[in-house]
């Protein structure tokens, strides 16, 4: 894999897919289990060869990140999301354009949303799955993953634009007398009303 972004500084995020496998078996089962990221002999192994050294003076390969921090940040240009709920949404709030690559479940059906219906996202891949059984249903090239990515980086893009807009919505729902203050308020009377009969 060969993906060439001149000029763009890039934070990677990897997290062992091991490790992720079986956070979501232990949070089945109720238990939470942390992150894990790879050591540096792995990463060395699953990475191009000479990836860490052609990216060093541009970008940085992480594991774990304070990822509402990250997109809360002014230099972020874009986001290559798997597009479960609460990434999407907090994409959403900080304006930050995303590149969808959903892996399983709903999060299909929210890249759809958001790159054919709401237009605030741009795709890497739609239609790609991962079954834990039986591992990704088609491999992505790179030079897919390069255009997905360039796409999102695009200054130009109009999608940039109407994320823009749906972020100020989206900030809008949380003041007094926005739609998710106001539901949560009445939640919330409900639930004391409950309790006190």
């Amino acid at each position: 894999m060969r993906i060439r972004l001149r000029r763009s500084h890039v934070l990677l995020r990897i997290v062992s897919p091991t490790s992720y496998g079986l956070s979501v078996n232990l949070y089945r089962r109720g238990a939470r289990a942390a992150p894990s990221d790879y050591t540096l002999s792995d990463l060395c192994s699953i990475l191009p060869e000479g990836f860490l050294d052609r990216t060093a003076e541009i970008g940085r390969v992480i594991g774990w990140a304070p990822q509402t921090q990250i997109l809360a940040h002014p230099a972020t240009g874009g986001f290559v999301s798997h597009c479960g709920w609460n990434s999407t949404l907090e994409g959403i709030y900080f304006g930050v354009p995303i590149a969808t690559w959903p892996l399983f479940a709903e999060q299909q059906v929210t890249a759809f949303e958001l790159v054919c219906e709401l237009k605030i996202a741009v795709e890497i891949a739609l239609d790609y799955r991962v079954e834990y059984s039986s591992g990704p249903n088609y491999l992505l090239t790179s030079d897919k993953i390069e255009r997905g990515i360039r796409s999102v980086l695009d200054k130009d893009g109009e999608f940039r634009k109407t994320v823009k807009e749906m972020s100020e919505k989206s900030k809008k729902t949380l003041l007094e007398g926005g739609s998710s203050s106001t539901y949560l308020g009445r939640l919330i009377d409900y639930i004391m009303n409950q309790v006190s009969n």
